[in-house]
């Protein structure tokens, strides 16, 4: 049976946002956004070890994405209740914060897809919004209250403006994010931390204006423009990378069970 093969099928737009290399990008950015919300912020701080298992956190994360996108629905639902079970022992399992943090991701992952270059029509762009309120129930969010379209997605943000700032907290988070601690045999001896600054200098040009202003970035006149053009730049060279390398190990292994793998 298709349903339970995995949340979405090849033929889902949330399976071709999320196996896009413009991710790597729409990732860093959705901690940063998701950093504006205070009390967010502070379940973050006090409840987890971020500043001292960067990389741990960024590749739990990912690997959260990637499970709930691609694979199995038993595997899905495995993690799915592992994680609630975690927030509703840290305290994080608030409706209101949960949703901030689920549309941060929605709002960075599909707009740095649609910035990067990758081809979504205004319907496309609803209907991602709409498929990712499976994502939200896995999390324990109530489907009556997540946004379906890209209006009321805007919606959402403006209602919840008056929430948000950078507080000390975000800021040193997004610090922590542009300078991550590396090894230093890898950050001198490959090119693992200039990629890595480059990645998150994008990211941050990338966020909303609303969340550079927040951050008290400035904005040059063009800006948007340039963002844009490096990001399908950016895009376009992870491309290059052979897919045996970039693609996930649980997409090859999706694309496998589907029966598309080329």
């Amino acid at each position: 049976m298709s349903s339970e093969l995995g949340l979405y099928s090849p033929e889902s737009i949330v399976w071709q946002v999320h196996s896009d290399p413009s991710m790597i990008v729409g990732g860093i950015r959705a901690l940063l956004q998701q950093a504006l919300h205070p009390d967010a912020m502070d379940g973050v701080a006090k409840n987890s070890n971020f500043r001292e298992d960067t990389w741990g956190r960024l590749q739990r994360t990912g690997d959260y994405v990637a499970t709930l996108t691609f694979a199995p629905r038993k595997e899905v639902e495995t993690l799915s209740a592992r994680v609630r079970s975690v927030h509703t022992r840290l305290g994080l399992d608030g409706q209101h914060l949960l949703l901030w943090v689920h549309l941060s991701l929605v709002d960075s992952f599909l707009g740095t897809a649609v910035r990067s270059g990758m081809h979504l029509s205004p319907q496309d762009q609803d209907q991602y919004v709409k498929e990712m309120v499976a994502f939200a129930e896995q999390v324990g969010i109530n489907a009556d209250v997540v946004p379906t379209n890209m209006k009321e997605l805007s919606a959402y943000f403006e209602d919840i403006a008056p929430e948000l700032y950078a507080s000390d907290d975000a800021k040193r988070t997004a610090l922590f994010l542009a300078v991550p601690p590396m090894p230093t045999v890898i950050r001198f001896a490959t090119p693992a931390a200039p990629a890595w600054a480059t990645l998150s200098a994008l990211a941050t040009a990338a966020l909303p204006a609303w969340a550079r202003t927040l951050y008290a970035i400035p904005t040059l006149p063009g800006h948007d423009a340039v963002t844009n053009a490096a990001l399908v730049a950016t895009r376009s060279t992870l491309k290059l990378i052979p897919e045996n390398i970039f693609q996930p190990p649980l997409l090859k292994e999706a694309r496998i069970r589907w029966g598309i793998a080329s």
